[in-house]
């Protein structure tokens, strides 16, 4: 087959978008403002986003779940040209770490054809269990975690007390957490942040093998498309807080028992995805101010070519600020 010609690679546009919502939250580091940081994540992401040649529309947003003013689910995004678009945002993956000065808060965002996102609706929580490359087609999200952690040691020739489990550090994962120390497997809890929890299994030097539990169906959307670039795998089933969400789940044909699939969460190879960190974590550093700038850690990822790129950018507010809309 003839080669063709490289197309647009729409990720090396969105990390401007990571980039910039990070630099404008990342002041608000441990000043336990977290509205006051959303926002600022939130008008700078929009801001950029509208600069972009596509045809966007939000799937996963920001509305539904911390009743943000912009970036609401269905909002139409970019210049109106081609391509059509779906779109996945979280403009700060961890408000709570930011706003108290902890670990593992990330700005992302994410791209994939017109209509191969899952849309979660109104249902913000799903069960989750994230693997790197070299344990896909090896997990099941309905096994125990005996079974799923005896698998992943076997193909990745370890022993399960050699492996690391990242959790959500809540009261809710109790019975998971005791489950996986009477294995034998260490834990690592998070306070937040579980799409950079996902993306750890795939990234060798964070020493991570397994995410595991209930966490946001936004952030699952959005850690399967990085994954589909990253080589790993994800599964996903729906949770319902209550008896009553739970009907109306239903009521609205939702199914709480199907297993969703990575190729569910987003079915297209032809992905784009970009993250960039705000405060320091395992994946990526956080923002660093010094005299008239700072610098941000990224990671660009394309799902067609599986290419997965660090960029580290140093930015100048003296030439920046002057021309932008966004005050840094």
């Amino acid at each position: 087959m003839a080669n063709s010609q490289p197309s647009r690679n729409l990720a090396l546009e969105l990390v401007r978008v990571t980039e910039s919502a990070a630099l404008a939250s990342g002041r608000f580091m441990g000043r336990g403002q977290k509205e006051a940081a959303d926002k600022a994540a939130v008008d700078a992401m929009r801001l950029v986003l509208n600069s972009i040649e596509m045809d966007a529309v939000v799937v996963i947003g920001e509305g539904e779940k911390d009743k943000a003013p912009m970036l609401f689910n269905g909002e139409k995004l970019g210049n109106g040209e081609p391509p059509a678009v779906d779109i996945a945002v979280d403009p700060i993956d961890g408000t709570r770490p930011l706003a108290n000065g902890f670990i593992n808060s990330i700005s992302t965002v994410a791209i994939a054809p017109r209509g191969t996102m899952y849309d979660p609706g109104p249902f913000m929580y799903m069960h989750k269990l994230a693997v790197g490359p070299e344990a896909v087609g090896m997990i099941d999200i309905n096994a125990p975690v005996d079974v799923n952690l005896g698998r992943i040691a076997r193909i990745k020739n370890m022993h399960v007390n050699d492996l690391t489990v990242v959790i959500l550090d809540r009261p809710r994962h109790d019975e998971l957490i005791q489950q996986v120390r009477e294995c034998g497997a260490r834990i690592r809890l998070i306070p937040d942040g579980d799409v950079a929890g996902a993306m750890m299994t795939c990234w060798p030097d964070a020493g991570v093998d397994v995410l595991m539990g209930i966490g946001g169906t936004p952030e699952g959307v959005l850690a399967a498309c990085a994954l589909r670039g990253m080589g790993g795998e994800i599964q996903g089933k729906l949770y319902a807080r209550n008896e009553d969400e739970l009907a109306r789940g239903v009521e609205m044909g939702y199914d709480f028992e199907a297993n969703l699939t990575i190729d569910d969460l987003v079915s297209s190879d032809d992905v784009f995805f970009a993250a960039t960190g705000i405060t320091d974590g395992a994946l990526l550093d956080g923002v660093k101010y010094f005299s008239h700038g700072a610098m941000t850690d990224s990671i660009v990822i394309r799902g067609l070519t599986g290419s997965v790129r660090e960029m580290t950018a140093r930015h100048n507010f003296d030439k920046l600020n002057p021309i932008s809309q966004v005050e840094y």
